[in-house]
C-alpha cells in the first residue's frame, strides 16, 4: 500500500491508523478498504473496525481477516464476530445480522489459533453465534460447535481458552456439552469457576448436583462461592 500522503510526504503507522480509524465516521468505505491492506497491523485493525462502523464487514473480507498475519487483527475480527450474533447492546429496531456460514467457518478456524487471545476470543464467539437469537446456525452446525468448544475445553493446552469454551458452552446450553463442562470442574480454578457458573444452563441434568456439591468445598472460595449460589438461589 502506498503510505505517502496526497503531497507525497510519507505517513506514520499513526498517522494511517487515524485515518483508517475515521473512515468509519466518514462513511468512506474505499479509505476503510484501502487501508485493510496496509502493512501496519495496527492500521488494519483500524480499518476492521471502520468496516463494523459502517456495517460493511463482509463475508468475503471476513474470509481475508481470517487468515491475517497480525495475531491482533485475528483477535479483533474474532471480537468483532462475536458481537455481532451477541444480543447484548443490540438495539431493538436492528436488523439481522448477516454473514453467518464465513462467521462460522473463520470463528471454527481461530478457535485453532496459534495463539491463546485469539483462540480465547473464538472460544467466547462461538458461543455468542451458536446461542443466537436469530439462530444463524442448523441443528447439525451447532452440535459441531459444540462438539468443538468441548473439545478446547477438555484438551487445549492454555487455560484461557478452556476458561472461555467452558463459558461458551454454559451460554449455548446444548445438552451435549455437558461432560466438558463438568470435566472442567476440576480444572485450574479460574477455569472450576467458569465451569460452575456454566453449570446453571444444566441444573436438573445428571451429575451436576454433585458437580456443585463438590465445588462447595473446593479450596477457591470463589468457586465455592458460585456452588452454593446456584444449590440454593435465596441463600
Amino acid at each position: 500500500m502506498n503510505t505517502t500522503s496526497d503531497h507525497g510526504q510519507p505517513t506514520t503507522p499513526q498517522t494511517r491508523r487515524r485515518e483508517a480509524a475515521l473512515a468509519g465516521h466518514r462513511d468512506d468505505l474505499v479509505a476503510a478498504r484501502v487501508f485493510l491492506t496496509d502493512p501496519d497491523p495496527g492500521v488494519r485493525t483500524a480499518a476492521l473496525g471502520a468496516l463494523v462502523r459502517l456495517n460493511a464487514l463482509t463475508s468475503e473480507s471476513v474470509t481475508v481477516l481470517t487468515a491475517d498475519s497480525a495475531p491482533a487483527v485475528r483477535r479483533r475480527l474474532a471480537e468483532e464476530l462475536g458481537r455481532r450474533w451477541s444480543a447484548i447492546g443490540r438495539p431493538e429496531d436492528a436488523p439481522p445480522p448477516t454473514g453467518n456460514e464465513a462467521d462460522r467457518d473463520a470463528l471454527v478456524t481461530l478457535l485453532g489459533d496459534p495463539d491463546g487471545l485469539v483462540a480465547e476470543a473464538a472460544a467466547w464467539a462461538l458461543g455468542e453465534l451458536a446461542s443466537s437469537e436469530f439462530e444463524p446456525l442448523s441443528a447439525a452446525e451447532r452440535r459441531t460447535v459444540v462438539a468443538l468448544l468441548g473439545t478446547a475445553v477438555t484438551d487445549h493446552d492454555d487455560p484461557l481458552v478452556r476458561e472461555a469454551a467452558a463459558a461458551a458452552l454454559g451460554a449455548v446450553g446444548d445438552p451435549n456439552g455437558l461432560p466438558a463442562v463438568l470435566a472442567a470442574t476440576k480444572d485450574k480454578p479460574a477455569v472450576r469457576r467458569r465451569a460452575v457458573i456454566a453449570l446453571a444452563a444444566f441444573l436438573g441434568e445428571a451429575g451436576v448436583d454433585e458437580a456443585l456439591q463438590r465445588a462447595t468445598e473446593d479450596r477457591d472460595w470463589q468457586v465455592r462461592q458460585a456452588a452454593s449460589v446456584l444449590l440454593d438461589p435465596h441463600r
